[in-house]
C-alpha cells in the first residue's frame, strides 16, 4: 500500500511549487472543514451583525457628535476603570501562558491584548487631566509600542502558519488568503 509513497529525497527535490500542488492534492476536502448547522447558520449571522453594526454606527456617531455633553461627571468610574485594567490582565495572563505553552491559539489573545493597550491609551489621554496630560502621553506612547509588538506578532504568526501549510505562495498578502477555498 505504502510502496508508490514518495521518499523524503524525492519531496526534497520537489520545486516550492510542486509541493504545494502535492500538499493542495492530499488536503482533507474544504467541504468536510466547512461549518455544518449551527455553526454554519451563526457565521452567516456574524457576516449580517456586523454588516448592519457597521452600517448603524456611522448615524449614531454623528449623533453623538451633535448630542454628547463636553463634559460629563461619571457614576462607577472606579469600577469602569478596574474592570477595565482587569480585563487587560486576565488577556496578558492569557497571552503570557499561551506564549510559554507554544500554543498557536495564543493569537488570539495578543491581538486582543494589544487593542485593549490600545483603548486604555486612548482613553487615559482623552480624560487625562491637564496636569496628568504627560504622563498621560508617556504611559500611552509606552502602551502602543507594546500594543504594536503584540499585533504585529499576531499577524507574523497568522502568516508563518500559513506559510508553513503552503496556504501562501511566497511575497502573497495574508489579506489574499480565503478563509476556505
Amino acid at each position: 500500500m505504502t510502496k508508490n509513497i514518495l521518499s523524503d529525497a524525492q519531496i526534497t527535490a520537489l520545486t516550492a511549487a510542486q509541493r504545494r500542488e502535492l500538499i493542495q492534492r492530499l488536503e482533507r476536502p474544504t467541504a468536510d472543514l466547512r461549518p455544518k448547522g449551527l455553526a454554519a447558520k451563526l457565521t452567516q449571522a456574524h457576516l449580517g451583525l456586523m454588516t448592519g453594526g457597521a452600517v448603524f454606527m456611522i448615524p449614531w456617531i454623528v449623533y453623538l457628535g451633535f448630542t454628547l455633553p463636553e463634559n460629563y461627571t461619571v457614576r462607577d468610574w472606579p469600577l469602569t476603570w478596574l474592570g477595565f485594567d482587569s480585563l487587560l490582565v486576565v488577556f496578558m495572563a492569557a497571552t503570557a501562558i499561551l506564549t510559554w505553552l507554544h500554543r498557536q491559539v495564543l493569537v488570539l489573545p495578543a491581538f486582543t491584548t494589544g487593542i485593549l493597550l490600545l483603548c486604555d491609551a486612548w482613553f487615559d489621554v482623552t480624560t487625562a487631566s491637564p496636569e496628568e496630560f504627560h504622563s498621560a502621553i508617556v504611559t500611552a506612547l509606552l502602551g502602543g509600542v507594546l500594543a504594536l509588538v503584540l499585533i504585529v506578532g499576531a499577524w507574523s504568526l497568522v502568516r508563518l502558519t500559513a506559510r508553513r501549510l503552503w496556504l501562501l505562495e511566497p511575497g502573497q498578502s495574508l489579506w489574499r488568503l480565503p478563509l476556505l477555498s
